[in-house]
């Protein structure tokens, strides 16, 4: 798999993964990780930190939206390898240690196999090892509130539904919404494009979800960094509106 970068704003850039994004913000040659993608992205998470000049060595922590495969895929990885702290919202942290997994299951998805979309996205979750489990050993809740003292000065958001820790990150000065899966452009199995949430099979609470929607639109930004799709150039309140209008 060959990593996609594109640089969005001075220092962030959105990487397209297998099917899966993360962001990489920069200060000199360190950096902040946002999601890791898929544990098959591997290599194309390290050619992107090359790319930008930077390296695994030189990211000063992994930030997790949520704990799911095709997110914390290299999170494990790059703290056992290089000593890289992995940060979460603390009702995320047992998710990633998998002490209890709100994802998606196998029987659920074979159930919407007929869906346009699910049979070719079912098969490269599979092939990318979307169906292994890479907890992470010690993650860790989010040192403090407010912004993070790393690259970006990333401030997290809770806005749990698609799962009960799921975080986004704002970029207040960049006008910047790092929204992971609470909102995303568009999806391999949604024939949707523009702001949406996810198809509901993946929600853990769809109606947490739907409500976390208002904490998204609080914030001041006209750039959205999704999980899936695109970037999103535009009001972030009215990529909200829209992605009610689609769920309703």
């Amino acid at each position: 798999m060959r990593a996609d970068v594109r640089q969005v704003a001075d220092n962030t850039y959105l990487v397209h993964g297998g099917h899966t994004n993360w962001v990489i913000l920069k200060d000199g040659d360190a950096a902040t990780l946002v999601d890791t993608g898929y544990p098959g992205d591997r290599q194309g998470l390290l050619d992107s930190l090359a790319a930008v000049g930077s390296s695994p060595e030189a990211v000063a922590a992994v930030l997790i939206t949520h704990a799911h495969n095709d997110h914390l895929g290299s999170a494990e990885y790059l703290r056992d390898t290089y000593g890289t702290p992995v940060y979460l919202h603390e009702a995320e942290v047992p998710h990633a240690r998998r002490e209890f997994l709100q994802q998606v299951t196998v029987g659920e998805v074979l159930r919407n196999v007929w869906r346009p979309g699910v049979a070719p996205w079912l098969v490269h979750v599979v092939r990318s090892g979307g169906t292994e489990q890479h907890p992470v050993a010690a993650p860790e809740a989010f040192p403090g509130e407010g912004a993070l003292d790393l690259p970006g000065r990333p401030v997290p958001v809770h806005t749990p539904g698609h799962t009960d820790g799921h975080a986004v990150y704002h970029l207040p000065d960049a006008g910047i919404v790092i929204s992971g899966d609470a909102l995303v452009s568009g999806h391999a199995t949604s024939r949707v494009k523009g702001p949406q949430l996810l198809p509901d099979m993946f929600h853990h609470d769809r109606a947490r979800a739907l409500d976390s929607l208002r904490r998204i639109e609080q914030l001041a930004g006209d750039t959205l960094l999704p999980g899936h799709g695109p970037v999103h150039h535009g009001s972030v309140r009215k990529a909200v509106e829209r992605a009610r209008e689609q769920a309703a």
